[in-house]
């Protein structure tokens, strides 16, 4: 039963991983876009409008990537989690099929006339279906967190005598208190995302001295948005995502910071350590004493519960891998801060252009927020286990129990080799586009 568990969730974990690679790019750039078109029916000037239809080319790839990503994790459903979906089908049922029905179908039918329907319909009505994309894309994510929000805290819920979850409140899916915080704080990540993909290409462009016009356009323009989106994730939306950790799962607050025993007078806040599960503290930490506390409760000795107030057997059952995800995430968003920051003085005092050391970390730094952003899922993910449905339905009840571990082994190593090819073909396609450039219209 172990193995299956394992093998049930490993499957899951990399599929919906790989999968979230191309989402989380969409759904910023989608943003972008828009934002290029609406600059060219402001100004009539037509990079902008080229700039437009250069991203929207890697948008329907990476759009592409996640349909036929996406559509594997559907099917796991029933495969891998068929007692999951029989018990609480009746309420993620309804979210998951909204977002098929309204979002997707919006997303993708739009998508097709953005790419090929501009000299047809005109420049403001280009202009909408590119809104439509983005609302669409926006939308989706929505509903797909919606759907992530009742499991970690569910809601509007009743369990009937076959041990089935079924909705008696409609509108507390949507009114959720998980809900607008995680949903905004992951749209702000993969705004920071797309941000530093345009700004890295625009950087690339600049070094190698190519599609310049262009490059200084893209630079600006991710710089823009990146130091903006890069703020909004650590705060208010991180900080409101935190709190409501701290409100609804306190145990997962504890493993995530690393607080074993609970602290008197204040609790600090741990900048490096590692988990010691053995002796249940951190060993070689680094830490600012009473920070911890303030930021929770805007108190400097407010207390905050260590593990040991809780029911082991309710514990993350992967402290370690909690903890390390949490931290990557923080660093990382604590470093795009700091150079998106640096990059926006550049641009103000007219040096970006020329500020080689910027312009290289622009480039090298593009992988970092897709790391990030899976650290970031990982941490609400391993937070809520061992449940699938936080404190009612535990995760151990919710495989299939007739799919053996030897199945998912097999079909998981099927995967992984289909999207290793899928994944070096993504990269050859991106890859001639960003080398091709834009191309002018004028």
């Amino acid at each position: 039963m172990e193995d299956m568990l394992f093998y049930d969730r490993m499957q899951f974990a990399f599929t919906i991983t790989f999968h979230y690679l191309f989402p989380q790019l969409t759904m910023g750039l989608s943003l972008m876009i828009v934002f290029f078109k609406w600059k060219f029916l402001r100004t009539k000037i037509e990079k902008y409008n080229d700039a437009a239809k250069f991203w929207m080319k890697i948008f329907a790839l990476n759009f592409a990537m996640g349909v036929v990503t996406g559509i594997p994790m559907e099917f796991q459903f029933g495969t891998n989690w068929a007692k999951f979906s029989e018990l609480t089908g009746g309420i993620i049922g309804q979210t998951l099929a909204m977002e098929g029905m309204f979002s997707f179908f919006l997303e993708s039918s739009f998508l097709g006339l953005f790419l090929f329907g501009e000299k047809k319909l005109g420049h403001k009505l280009h202009f909408l279906t590119g809104f439509l994309v983005f609302l669409g894309s926006w939308a989706s994510g929505f509903l797909i967190i919606a759907t992530h929000s009742w499991m970690q805290n569910p809601v509007g819920y009743e369990i009937l005598a076959n041990g089935k979850f079924v909705l008696n409140n409609f509108s507390a899916l949507f009114s959720n208190p998980w809900l607008w915080p995680s949903y905004l704080h992951n749209q702000a990540a993969s705004l920071v995302t797309s941000s530093f993909v345009v700004a890295g290409i625009g950087a690339l462009y600049l070094l190698n001295k190519k599609h310049v016009e262009f490059g200084k356009l893209f630079l600006k323009t991710g710089v823009v948005f990146g130091v903006i989106a890069s703020i909004l994730v650590a705060f208010p939306t991180g900080d409101l995502a935190a709190k409501n950790v701290v409100k609804y799962q306190p145990t997962t607050f504890a493993a995530m910071e690393g607080i074993f025993e609970t602290e008197k007078g204040g609790s600090e806040i741990v900048l490096i350590g590692q988990p010691n599960m053995l002796e249940k503290k951190l060993d070689n930490k680094i830490a600012v004493p009473n920070i911890l506390s303030f930021l929770t409760y805007q108190e400097w000795n407010a207390e905050i519960k260590g593990l040991n107030e809780f029911d082991e057997k309710n514990y993350p059952t992967n402290i370690p891998g909690l903890y390390y995800a949490y931290h990557i995430m923080v660093g990382l968003g604590t470093i795009f801060i700091a150079l998106m920051l640096a990059s926006i003085i550049q641009l103000f005092r007219k040096k970006l252009y020329q500020t080689k050391l910027i312009l290289w970390s622009l480039l090298f730094m593009i992988p970092f927020p897709y790391i990030a952003n899976t650290t970031g899922w990982y941490t609400a993910e391993l937070g809520r286990q061992p449940w699938l449905v936080y404190n009612l339905l535990r995760t151990s009840a919710g495989a299939s129990p007739t799919v053996s571990s030897g199945n998912t082994l097999f079909t998981l190593l099927g995967f992984i080799g289909l999207y290793l090819l899928l994944g070096m073909l993504f990269l050859i396609l991106v890859g001639k586009i960003i080398n091709k450039g834009p191309q002018t219209t004028h």
